[in-house]
């Protein structure tokens, strides 16, 4: 990075491959390092590599729901920056998360991924 700096790391974690090669060419697009994960297993099993500065996370995963995997995460003393993506409009997860549904654009996405690692 110019200035510097190195590049905030974005966690992608989505059971849709071709939702997480778009989500990581945007990303990278704008700059950001990206991981990707096809579960909330692989998510965990790779934080102690090197934590996300953000995590884009699909609400509906195979192996957990979403937010299950943020509150296993809490319980333990880990809290990540996390940006909720949904094909679902859910009141409710809109007033403790970012919420974005899909397809998400991309202008929203990289301004919540900057407030969200800007605010941790």
């Amino acid at each position: 990075m110019p200035d510097g700096t190195a590049p905030s790391l974005i966690a992608i974690v989505d059971d849709e491959e071709s939702v997480r090669v778009a989500l990581g060419r945007l990303c990278r697009a704008y700059g950001l390092d990206t991981r990707e994960f096809r579960s909330a297993h692989e998510l965990v099993a790779s934080l102690a590599e090197r934590r996300p500065d953000c995590v884009l996370l699909d609400l509906q995963l195979p192996d957990c729901e979403g937010l299950d995997a943020d509150e296993w995460l809490r319980r333990r003393g880990v809290a990540l920056p996390l940006i909720i993506i949904t094909g679902r409009d859910d009141v409710k997860l809109a007033s403790e998360h970012i919420v974005l549904a899909k397809p998400v654009d991309a202008a929203t996405l990289i301004a919540a991924i900057e407030n969200v690692v800007r605010a941790s």
